[in-house]
């Protein structure tokens, strides 16, 4: 069965930027409360016009660009989200319909929470190799602002919308391995459809402990599957929920922290969006050079937990 490996990413954000400042004048909260127990310092909220899909739509085309690929090219199209414009039709299936993707290729949506840009990663591996295709389009995307409680000081401080891409090759020659898995629980949840409304309920200690025993299980799972070290790793890119957590991940596993890549000071956990926004700003920053090797660590709702490498091709113009 081929792996996958990584040759664009692209992003997407809202136009509104939310401060802790700004959010102190809604709840009863400050700045060095929210910026010393999580690293986060602002995130981003839709606004008018604005939602999952649409900043999914712009996020997926940016990668498409990037990659220089034409919609025709695309095998499939998956896409994570767990705060989708419908409950049908899927983000993914609104995104095929706007970029104009083949009508004969498979598209839909995971629901995985945070972990879920690498659950369809891994569906999408599935799917190029039952199909026979090349290349999948795979988007992270949220707007949690829409499930938020505004008056809960311990959920309100941490969400935040955005989208991220990437687009995956099926490859033969690429290291690659996953391994995914989850506890069933309602650590993390949010209603779904109904006369209520629906907010994100956390119990944030039971939430902590998880995080730091599932990060390193992954790292160590993933190292173990494919004979590398942390050393065999350029970067180590983590669900960014709490700096804290990831920080004790580093402790824990006298890990070098200079690979663990951190975003959440700007964005604050956008859950299934989390990872590939990280993603694209290593490619943005110019910290990606072919041939990369990237561990991938979510953790979230359901207490899910996922580990992936991934091989960093590069955009189509930069290896050119």
């Amino acid at each position: 069965m081929n792996g996958l490996q990584l040759i664009s990413t692209g992003s997407a954000l809202p136009r509104r930027s939310v401060s802790n400042a700004e959010l102190a004048q809604m709840v009863d909260t400050d700045d060095a409360w929210i910026t010393s127990r999580t690293g986060i310092q602002q995130r981003y909220f839709c606004s008018e016009g604005e939602s999952a899909v649409s900043l999914a739509i712009a996020a997926a085309s940016e990668a498409l660009r990037n990659a220089q690929l034409t919609p025709q090219e695309v095998d499939c199209c998956i896409c994570a989200t767990v705060s989708g414009d419908f409950a049908t039709p899927s983000v993914a299936c609104m995104v095929q319909a706007a970029l104009g993707l083949r009508e004969d290729i498979p598209v839909l949506d995971v629901n995985a929470a945070c972990t879920g840009f690498l659950y369809a990663a891994s569906v999408a591996r599935g799917l190029l190799c039952g199909n026979g295709g090349r290349y999948a389009l795979v988007i992270g995307c949220e707007q949690l602002s829409r499930i938020l409680d505004m008056t809960d000081r311990t959920t309100c401080i941490l969400f935040g919308d955005g989208a991220g891409a990437g687009v995956l090759e099926s490859t033969p020659t690429s290291l690659y391995a996953d391994l995914l898995g989850a506890r069933g629980s309602q650590a993390i949840c949010a209603a779904g459809p109904g006369s209520q409304p629906s907010h994100i309920q956390m119990e944030g200690r039971a939430v902590f402990r998880f995080a730091v025993e599932a990060i390193p299980r992954c790292i160590e799972g993933i190292l173990a599957k494919t004979g590398l070290t942390l050393d065999d790793i350029d970067w180590v890119v983590c669900h960014q929920a709490n700096e804290r957590i990831i920080d004790h991940c580093i402790k824990k596993l006298s890990a070098p922290a200079e690979k663990f890549y951190k975003n959440m000071s700007r964005y604050g956990n956008t859950s299934a969006a989390s990872i590939p926004l990280a993603l694209d700003g290593l490619r943005q920053s110019g910290q990606l050079r072919p041939g990369m090797r990237l561990l991938c660590v979510g953790f979230g709702g359901g207490l899910t937990w996922a580990g992936t490498l991934l091989t960093w091709k590069g955009d189509s113009h930069e290896t050119a």
